[in-house]
Formats: structure tokens, sequence, C-alpha cells
């Protein structure tokens, strides 16, 4: 027979806290008393730690009586008693030496040479200091940057490695016959070296394939700073271009692709492909309207565009010139005042030429006339007008004249919104001087 099991009885609800407590039916307090007692805080040590802290103490005590007897101290001690009085005023701006903090030695010749070469395994040797290194690098820096701006036209291959020398020399027949994939390692790596001229002159670039060309100013315009990728342009791009023009009559579309890569830095394209090709004096008008075209059709920033326009003012007149004049008047630019009165002088210098004006130089001043009529002031409207008598065409200067009549200049425009804000201006700002901003 199993076990009879208990009874459950039905908790007897709502009964009050008063009746529980009568009844007994509270929490009991246990007898049990926790003692946590750390190391520390007891104050009675068992007998096994006692025995073992007395037997350390009997073997430190040994350990000291045998030093005494073989290892004599070579160290006399002096007293330590200290006399606050013996400080003084006087003594406080008294010079400190790294004696004043140790006690005096007394050592033999021997101890001191093994003292010294433990202080200086190095012997007699000194290390080198920070500033020498500094200085070192910064003379360096000097001459690498020395090497990238010399304009020495004499290379001497015969102070280049042999190995190196074959080695771009395998890569000069690469990019002979080039036109697509991958190019070599050795090639990727030239911009990166201190003497890249050089190494660039084993590869022959004269000689290069078109796609080469291109792939070379991908490389090239990306990795140079400005000031070489100028140097890149001026001496390898721009020949090329020139030459390929001159012998097929038109562009390779790599070569054209070249140009458009190459505008990637737009202070080294304007230094080192316009500028150059303009000041030479031999421009064409074929390579005026190609290079041109690249302007045209590629945004270029306004600061960039603008100094290229002040130095081609600057310049004599020819008919690439007044091409390039054309292609930046019409990317519309807010051009800044300075380059506005420049075009203004620069058109002014030939009121007085003998010469009938070709139909390009009264295209570009009609261009002009249409851009920026309302920027000029009211002394350089007059002054176009009377370069108009000068030079004429039947076809060009009745639109030219009939632009600057219906003009409203920009110092009467701002006369008029003085007068409406109640500021006042003076007329002298608009002169020839410079208003605007220019870097």
């Amino acid at each position: 027979m199993g076990k009879a099991k208990k009874s459950k009885l039905a908790p007897v609800k709502n009964v009050s806290l008063e009746k529980q407590l009568m009844d007994g039916k509270v929490a009991k307090k246990k007898n049990r008393q926790k003692i946590h007692l750390r190391a520390e805080e007891s104050s009675v040590v068992d007998s096994k730690t006692s025995r073992k802290i007395l037997a350390a103490a009997r073997m430190q005590q040994l350990d000291e009586e045998l030093n005494e007897e073989n290892f004599p101290n070579l160290i006399t001690k002096k007293s330590t008693h200290i006399n606050l009085g013996d400080f003084k005023e006087e003594n406080e701006n008294a010079d400190v030496c790294e004696n004043d903090f140790m006690d005096a030695m007394e050592m033999d010749d021997e101890d001191l040479k093994e003292f010294e070469r433990f202080q200086n395994p190095d012997g007699a040797k000194r290390t080198v200091k920070l500033a020498d290194i500094i200085m070192e690098k910064i003379q360096e820096k000097q001459a690498d940057i020395q090497t990238k701006l010399t304009d020495d036209g004499s290379l001497k291959i015969e102070e280049i490695d042999p190995r190196v020398k074959e080695m771009y020399e395998g890569v000069r027949d690469v990019m002979k016959r080039y036109r697509s994939g991958k190019v070599p390692k050795a090639f990727k790596i030239i911009p990166r070296l201190r003497n890249w001229e050089q190494i660039l002159f084993i590869t022959e670039p004269h000689n290069w394939s078109a796609a080469a060309m291109f792939h070379g100013t991908r490389v090239f315009s990306s990795v140079l700073s400005q000031a070489m990728a100028q140097r890149f342009y001026n001496l390898v791009l721009l020949p090329r271009v020139r030459d390929d023009l001159c012998e097929y009559k038109k562009l390779n579309v790599h070569l054209y692709n070249a140009l458009k890569r190459a505008l990637f830095k737009p202070a080294a394209f304007m230094k080192g492909i316009i500028l150059p090709l303009l000041e030479a004096g031999d421009c064409t008008l074929r390579e005026a309207i190609i290079i041109g075209s690249v302007i045209a059709r590629n945004s270029i920033p306004v600061l960039h565009s603008s100094a290229c326009l002040l130095k081609i003012y600057e310049m004599g007149y020819t008919g690439a010139n007044s091409i390039f004049i054309r292609y930046f008047l019409d990317k519309r630019y807010a051009l800044p005042y300075r380059v506005i009165d420049a075009a203004v002088f620069h058109f002014l210098r030939f009121e007085n030429d003998k010469r009938d004006m070709p139909i390009l130089w009264h295209q570009s001043l009609l261009i002009f006339v249409q851009r920026y009529k309302s920027d000029i002031s009211s002394e350089q409207k007059e002054a176009l007008l009377g370069l108009l008598r000068k030079q004429k065409h039947s076809k060009i200067t009745p639109e030219i004249r009939r632009e600057l009549q219906a003009v409203k200049c920009r110092d009467v425009e701002i006369m008029e919104c003085d007068s409406t804000t109640g500021l006042t201006i003076p007329k002298e700002m608009f002169t020839d001087e410079d208003v605007g901003y220019f870097p």
C-alpha cells in the first residue's frame, strides 16, 4: 500500500494581518550567524602559517650574515640625520646636481670599467641625435626638389644601374606596340621616382603608340604634382599632339582623350599646353580649333580660365589667339572685372592699326560684346564705339554696334541701385582699375 497523502487544506483568504501575527504565521529569526573575516582582518594566525613565517625569517637572517662575511660593503653610508636648521634661505637658489641625490661610492678601477661598459655597451660610439636626423632629412628633401626642378637637359644614362636600364628598355619595346590591356608595373612607378625624367627618356616617349600615350597621361596626371605634370605636358604630350596633327591633318582619338585627361590638372594644362602653344607663334588654325575644342567640351574652373585669358590678352594678335578667346568667352563664365577690362584693352590696341583685321578678330569682339556687354563701364562702351568707326566689317560691325547701343553699363546700373537704396558709391570705383577678386 502506498503512503497516505496529506490532505491539502485550502488556505483561508482575506485574513487580516493582525490575526496572522497572533497565530504566529511570521518568519522566524534564524540562530545561525554568518561571519565573514578577511585574512587581513583576522587577528589570530594559525600554527601552520606561523611556522612558515618563522622559517622565512631565519633564512633571510642567514643570507644577510653570509653576504657580510663574503662580500664586504663597498658603500660607506653617511648619517641620515637631517637637521632642519641647516636649510637656509640663501641656499634656495643654489644649483642642483645629480650627485646631490646619490651617496658617495668608493669603487676600484675594474668596477668603474664594468660600470661604464654597462652604461654604454657600444663603447665610445655615440648615438645619433634627433636634430641631426631632421637636418639630414631636410637636406635630402632640398636635393630632391632641386633635382625635380632642374632645367638641365643633359641626362647621364651611364649613372643608372645597368639592370634598371635594361628593364626600362624592355618597357620601351612594350609601349611602342601597346594597344590595350595592362601596362608593365615598372612603367606605373616612373612618376614616383626622383629621376623620373631620366627614366622616361629611356622609354622614348616620342615612339609610343597613341594608346600608350593616353595611358601614360592617365598615370602621370594622377601621380605628379602640378609643376611636374606641366613639364610632362610640355615636353611629351604637346609635341606628340602637334606631330600627329602635322602628319595626318587630324588627331588620333587616343591623343584627343589624352588631352581631355590632362585637364585633371587644369593649371598644368594651361601652363604646359595652351600658353606654350600660343607663345610659340606658329600655332596653326587647325591646331587651335582641335585643341580648343577640348576646352569648349569640358568643365574648367573659372580662375584657371581667367588667368589663361589674361595671358592671351597680353600677347600679340594671331588667328589662334582669337579662336581660344572665343572658346573661353563662349563658356559664359562670371569673369572678374579685371579680366573684362583686359579684354577691352586688348581690342582697343588695334584701333590705330592700319591693316584690316581678319574676320576671326571681329568674331571674337562680337562674342565678347554679346556675353559681357553689361559688365563694361560707360567709358569702355564709348571707346569700343570709337573702335568700330576705324575697324569695320560689313556684316559683323553693325551687330556689335547694335549690342553696345542697347546695353546698360555696370556703373549706370549700380548708380540707379544706389539712388533707390540711398547709398552713394563714387564713380571712380568703375575706372580701369581692378575692382573684382582675382587671385
